[in-house]
């Protein structure tokens, strides 16, 4: 069964009550919840993962070559920062789709560059919690594509 990482960075342990004007009133457990749902209609396999430390996302990267056939990573402000997870996601070459619940290019400028897009199969943003699920379609997708 195709397996699917869902790996979250810095600060989305504070999703509901963080800046909900931003990023909503989910919880992360909600959306896990969701991404469950989808996974069972896509019939694949979905484990979570989050983090505030760069170093430990690493590691997820890493880690998920082994376990998983894809990731999907909202790496909060890392995106704008770690040449580490850029570098991860490119060594291990595991399929990545980088994403985000807020439109970062409707927001502060210094959000405008990713470090993760280049080595990415995409980029999904702006959709709020809505946004995981597409993601976990596109993989779906993508990873059908590349075995065919």
């Amino acid at each position: 069964m195709t397996s699917i990482l869902i790996l979250n960075g810095p600060n989305l342990n504070l999703l509901g009550t963080r800046q909900t004007e931003i990023y909503g009133s989910h919880t992360l457990a909600d959306i896990e919840e969701m991404c469950r749902s989808t996974a069972r209609e896509l019939r694949v396999s979905v484990a979570f993962a989050q983090d505030n430390a760069e170093g430990a996302l690493v590691e997820q990267i890493h880690l998920a070559r082994e376990h998983h056939d894809g990731v999907i990573l909202n790496a909060g402000a890392y995106t704008h920062s770690s040449i580490a997870l850029r570098d991860a996601i490119a060594g291990t070459e595991i399929p990545t789709i980088e994403l985000h619940l807020s439109n970062v290019f409707a927001r502060e400028t210094f959000r405008h560059e990713s470090y993760i897009a280049a080595v990415a199969v995409g980029v999904i943003c702006g959709f709020g919690p809505e946004g995981y699920p597409l993601a976990l379609r596109a993989m779906t997708l993508h990873l059908a594509q590349t075995e065919a």
